[in-house]
């Protein structure tokens, strides 16, 4: 017989839902450095942007702040769509970011030495 044990406890599931918001807090004020912390340094993003593919290393977002300023009108919804002791999924629903389009992003993460990163971020672009 399995044993009955929770094994992700709640408080991961704020902490993971904490680096989503850092994201967005920083895409919010255009903010490179508050962005790149919830992010792990060898960090990757796929997805189109204006119909163009854009992936590549997470640089690739930093570029995108710095071209396209803060957003202060963005609104998110975030939601922990899997969870174990050691990885995470988290859908962003997001409308109006700096350059005021409406995206999913789905980053994964992974929890290394206590600290959740993310280490992946695949996002689609809506048209306006």
């Amino acid at each position: 017989m399995s044993k009955n044990i929770k094994a992700v406890p709640t408080a991961e599931y704020d902490a993971v839902i904490a680096v989503a918001q850092k994201y967005v807090d920083g895409l919010r004020i255009g903010s490179v450095e508050d962005v790149a912390q919830a992010f792990h340094k060898d960090a990757v993003m796929y997805g189109f942007t204006n119909g163009a593919l854009l992936g590549g290393p997470i640089a690739n977002l930093f570029g995108f702040i710095e071209k396209n300023g803060k957003a202060p009108e963005i609104k998110t919804r975030l939601d922990v769509l899997a969870i174990t002791p050691t990885t995470a999924v988290v859908r962003v629903d997001m409308e109006k970011d700096a350059i005021g389009a409406d995206y999913n992003d789905y980053l994964t993460l992974i929890r290394i030495d206590g600290t959740w990163k993310v280490i992946a971020k695949v996002y689609h672009q809506y048209e306006g």
